[in-house]
């Protein structure tokens, strides 16, 4: 019997196998949850739908997290199936490709930044708002996604930083918020890992080969280990763990010059 047996996951964020969310899902229903996944847009719909068959019977639902109706409509279906939620994970993240790459004071813009702080950012306080009824009564938790760009300048990644540093300091405000309510709120700042998000970051190739030549333990990190780090974090063996930014890269997150 798993550490996560009886608990009910809605994972937002996966859009094919190499996805980090999708090795979030598969460690979770390993540990015995109940994982529902969502798409955004037909797209992606039949791929998650044959990744949601490996791990159980229950169908993905769509949602768009920038959809205020749609959100509200896909808890109305969650509620539904389950009743309640006890873990929502947050891997939504987009910014404009082309404010990526560049002289950050070169190329950040007005609609750039809102686009990326929008949707990386905003968009797990609204699946929070949004999850809160259904967690009510069940000391469940909520964990989102970042990356080290959130507090240090990072090449080929700009206004996405500045998007993930307000995520962080979001899931601050958000543990602050819900902890009386017995709601835990944590996040993982993953190492690099090839996934279709990380197709839009330039010279992608050489930052896994410089983690992998200066990290501690010389390697990048798989998708299965930041699944069982998100499992952990989810379940009652961290009861005691919120508002926490735990790194999950092979350590190279701790090494100087």
């Amino acid at each position: 019997m798993g550490f996560l047996e009886g608990k009910k996951a809605l994972v937002v964020g996966v859009a094919n196998e190499r996805s980090i969310c999708w090795g979030i899902a598969r460690a979770m229903a390993e540990q015995g949850a109940e994982v529902m996944l969502t798409y955004q847009g037909e797209r992606t719909r039949s791929r998650v739908e044959e990744l949601a068959a490996q791990i159980g019977n229950l169908p993905p639902l769509p949602l768009d997290l920038m959809d205020a109706d749609g959100l509200c409509s896909a808890m109305d279906n969650v509620h539904s199936c389950w009743g309640g939620v006890d873990i929502g994970v947050h891997g939504a993240a987009f910014a404009p490709k082309n404010e990526l790459a560049g002289n950050y004071a070169d190329v950040a813009t007005l609609e750039g930044f809102r686009i990326a702080h929008e949707v990386s950012s905003h968009s797990f306080t609204a699946m929070a708002q949004a999850l809160r009824p259904l967690m009510q009564g069940r000391n469940g938790a909520l964990l989102a996604l970042s990356y080290l760009g959130a507090v240090r300048a990072m090449e080929n990644y700009n206004v996405m930083g500045l998007a993930k540093a307000s995520l962080e300091a979001g899931v601050r405000y958000l543990a602050h918020a819900l902890g009386p309510e017995g709601t835990r709120v944590n996040a993982i700042s993953a190492g690099p890992i090839r996934t279709l998000a990380a197709s839009g970051i330039s010279d992608f190739r050489a930052i896994l080969d410089h983690y992998a030549q200066h990290a501690p333990l010389r390697r990048n990190v798989t998708q299965a280990e930041v699944g069982n780090a998100a499992a952990f974090l989810c379940s009652s063996l961290a009861s005691g763990i919120t508002g926490e930014i735990t790194y999950v890269d092979a350590g190279y997150s701790i090494v100087g010059f």
